[in-house]
């Protein structure tokens, strides 16, 4: 009775008030969306309807720690970005031109193996990542939960990616460097170089293999924590715990 009588009178100050006064409602409306009460006009849906703003964190800290998971679990397997042309990590832009010249001498063998050893590097570090994405996820201070919980399909996951991303990526940094050199590709990368620069007339060509493989890494677990993401949200059968089935039900 009492959160009825507030929301009559907060529309009566804001049919009463000025433009400029409207964040009395706005207020209003913050309060009972702080309880989880989806408010019309207030951007929110039924998600999430009786939980509080620390359940439904919980909760969505929960779907993401589940995608994470399972996105590492894909890509950190024999072929898991090889094989799979929406994640496979492709030579760093800058060496196109050694690409195309060791093709033009027969050579593309030498560029192809750099390829696949970066490729199994991603995979060999995958690991690291899962845990790295776990303590970030733990640790994740989720600020909007509501309008995350009732946003776009991928809302936690771009969340995740926004306001970690950055600590993410350094610290996945070393266990990339590691993986290039236990996959071979660091020495693919000086054998294949050494080949283009002994051809005549090449411009000097670098490339970091480590921030590529990394960023392109990152990429490919991130479009899976989505997949996982989206699935969790239209689909009660991958609602596995009871939180998730009261968050996203």
């Amino acid at each position: 009775m009492e959160r009825r009588v507030f929301l009559i009178s907060a529309a009566a100050c804001a049919v009463a008030a000025p433009a400029g006064a409207q964040s009395l409602l706005d207020q209003g409306r913050n309060l009972l969306n702080q309880g989880g009460v989806a408010v019309p006009g207030a951007g929110g849906g039924a998600r999430g309807r009786g939980l509080s703003v620390g359940e439904i964190a919980q909760g969505l800290k929960d779907a993401l720690e589940k995608g994470s998971s399972a996105a590492v679990a894909k890509l950190g397997r024999p072929d898991g970005f090889l094989g799979d042309s929406a994640v496979r990590i492709p030579l760093p832009d800058t060496l196109a031109r050694v690409q195309g010249a060791l093709r033009g001498v027969g050579l593309s063998n030498l560029a192809d193996d750099l390829e696949t050893r970066m490729n199994r590097a991603a995979e060999q570090a995958m690991p690291a990542a899962k845990d790295l994405f776990v303590r970030a996820i733990r640790a994740l201070s989720v600020s909007d939960a509501n309008g995350i919980l009732n946003g776009p399909a991928d809302a936690a996951t771009q969340y995740l990616r926004r306001t970690t991303g950055g600590d993410l990526g350094g610290k996945l940094r070393p266990p990339i460097e590691t993986a290039l050199k236990n996959s071979g590709a660091v020495g693919a990368y000086d054998r294949m170089m050494g080949s283009y620069r002994n051809l005549p007339g090449m411009p000097n060509v670098t490339a970091d293999l480590t921030d590529w493989t990394r960023d392109k890494g990152l990429d490919g677990i991130f479009h899976y924590v989505a997949r996982e993401e989206a699935d969790i949200r239209a689909n009660p059968g991958a609602r596995t715990t009871e939180l998730l089935r009261k968050v996203f039900g």
